[in-house]
């Protein structure tokens, strides 16, 4: 089973996060051990501060060193201390979070998350124990606990025993290396739109032509970044 720590000053957010998500079916199939950690308990004095003025002047606040020692020695008591510990950082310094990136960590057995605040976290911690750095995209959010959860998820979906058919994640978009083709369900007709006959017709090998072409065509017209990756690595098989 995997064993995996939120550090979070917000604990309440990623419990809501778990409880609407693919991630408590982890959990309830037994496949991972969720355990979230309020910072705040490890706050400093009568108010248990968690940030501070950064040294240097400046505006913003960052969060403290001490109360995220004493959460992730904690995080490291409960996943058990080993060398294979991850201990993952959302930041925007990180390598861009992607699907290969959720197929690794899919295969990992120990995960730590600190979500960050305000301006970010002391980087004494982040020496001391961030293993990576990852970003999910070039804009800013409020809070780490977001970024996490997205990291989290497209990793858990991956693990078989999470969704009732695995098959379906290995199909999505980005698992074949292209966006996913369009989808259709009853009614068959609905404001004079009909559902592609090539789908009702029962001819499996002429669907899953369908499908490709309509996976690479959309590549291509929506995604041609993704498209020249494609075709890239379909010219050196």
């Amino acid at each position: 089973m995997k064993k995996i720590v939120i550090i979070t000053p917000v604990p309440e957010v990623i419990k809501v996060l778990i409880e609407n998500s693919i991630i408590r079916k982890s959990i309830d199939n037994h496949v991972a051990s969720i355990e979230v950690i309020n910072l705040r308990d490890f706050g400093i004095g009568n108010y248990k501060q968690i940030d501070d003025s950064p040294y240097g002047g400046g505006s913003g606040m960052v969060m403290m060193a001490e109360p995220l020692i004493g959460a992730t020695e904690k995080a490291l008591d409960f996943v058990g201390r080993s060398s294979d510990v991850e201990i993952i950082y959302p930041s925007p310094h990180g390598k861009l979070w992607n699907q290969d990136l959720a197929k690794k960590f899919s295969q990992t057995e120990k995960m730590i998350f600190i979500c960050g605040h305000y301006k970010g976290i002391d980087q004494r911690v982040i020496d001391k124990y961030v293993t990576n750095q990852f970003s999910v995209g070039d804009y800013v959010l409020t809070n780490g606990e977001l970024p996490s959860m997205m990291m989290l998820d497209s990793a858990l979906r991956l693990v078989p025993g999470v969704l009732n058919n695995i098959e379906s994640a290995l199909s999505d978009t980005f698992s074949l290396g292209l966006l996913d083709y369009p989808h259709y369900t009853q009614p068959r007709i609905i404001d004079d739109k009909e559902v592609p006959e090539v789908l009702v017709s029962g001819h499996h090998e002429k669907i899953e032509s369908w499908r490709q072409s309509h996976r690479e065509s959309r590549t291509r017209d929506k995604r041609p970044d993704l498209w020249k990756k494609y075709k890239k690595i379909r010219k050196s098989e």
